[in-house]
């Protein structure tokens, strides 16, 4: 008998790749190109470090109040943590213990499955069909609760409200989490739906649209009851979660509704222009509506392009998983980062035509 016998063994996430060279292009991460408001770059110089000395408000509550503010709901509704994965797995903590799998889609956010298995979680997997889409009918089926990102990860690939509400209606005996990490990217939020449904939980993230993925916040609204759970599962865990920078700095991010939306259009219209290049290239996507595009070469191997790109310091995602092996998960940078990818790709892909 060894210590060993007692160690919870998992297989974790593998996160994206974090180089730190002067002249890449990091594009595996979907990490927003531009910077946080600016009111957060005046905020941060400001601070009071003394401050520091003292532990941080454990409700969160000038961040939870800026945010039911912003989305129309009140303060009981919203539940905030250190980044959407703390959220998401808080979540599975508290909502995912039913005898009974839980359902998520087979090509999805790759931390689904950690998640299940670290919290000792039955799962099921439901395939997507052959356009990236969700079958509703796929989760008509006994199940201990469901979650699926939409707009998708990797795919980009965005679901109806209709379907969306479909599944949350025909599972009222479940929590139904619909993590919203890419939603202001092109989306439709199902956040009203909350006021509808009391087994509807929604999640969203600081990291991608609000460009703060180096300070760690992601939060849930939905039904009073689902947040108080949550809570008594947090401060059963770890009553402060969110450090007083994080507070201080995500609400006074919320405050700018302005420079939210010029960066959205910013990203989005590059996007658009980026699908055009690639296509006239012989890449093919799902209609992405996140901040990143699913492509993959008629000719060229996934593989072979992410390794080509990787040696000229230029980073996209590649997953060697099935149904998704010959993709690459393309981050939307700046123009300029676009147009360097695009010239590098354009003077590759001829070399094999």
């Amino acid at each position: 008998m060894s210590w060993e016998d007692n160690v919870r063994k998992v297989i974790p996430y593998v996160a994206g790749e974090q180089p730190r060279k002067p002249d890449m292009i990091k594009l595996n991460t979907n990490e927003c190109p531009y910077p946080p408001a600016p009111g957060v770059e005046r905020l941060a110089a400001q601070m009071d470090y003394h401050a520091l000395r003292l532990y941080p408000d454990s409700n969160s509550t000038v961040l939870t109040e800026a945010l039911a503010g912003y989305y129309h709901v009140k303060p009981e509704q919203v539940f905030v943590g250190v980044g959407s994965d703390d959220v998401l797995s808080m979540a599975f903590m508290t909502f995912f213990n039913s005898k009974k799998p839980i359902l998520f889609p087979d090509v999805t956010y790759s931390f689904y499955d950690v998640w299940a298995n670290l919290h000792r979680i039955p799962y099921k997997t439901c395939p997507l069909d052959d356009e990236w889409h969700i079958r509703p009918a796929d989760y008509r089926q006994p199940n201990g609760g469901i979650i699926f990102p939409n707009p998708n990860a990797p795919t980009g690939v965005l679901e109806s409200l209709e379907s969306v509400e479909e599944i949350i209606a025909a599972n009222r005996d479940a929590v139904v989490i619909v993590d919203e990490a890419y939603v202001d990217f092109g989306g439709t939020s199902v956040l009203p739906l909350v006021e509808k449904y009391d087994n509807l939980l929604v999640v969203q993230t600081f990291s991608k649209s609000r460009a703060m993925a180096g300070l760690r916040i992601g939060f849930a609204i939905g039904n009073e009851k689902l947040i108080r759970y949550l809570n008594d599962v947090k401060f059963s865990f770890n009553s402060y979660t969110m450090n007083l920078p994080a507070l201080i700095l995500g609400t006074e991010a919320v405050k700018d509704e302005g420079y939210f939306r010029e960066i959205l259009s910013k990203i989005i219209t590059t996007r658009e222009r980026v699908k055009g290049e690639l296509k006239e290239l012989g890449f093919s996507f799902p209609d992405s509506m996140a901040n990143f595009i699913f492509a993959s070469h008629e000719t060229i191997p996934a593989g072979q392009i992410f390794r080509a790109l990787r040696e000229a310091d230029i980073y996209v995602r590649h997953w060697d998983k099935p149904r998704i092996e010959n993709y690459l998960r393309i981050t939307v940078g700046t123009n300029e980062e676009m147009d360097r990818l695009l010239t590098f790709l354009r003077d590759y892909v001829n070399r094999y035509r």
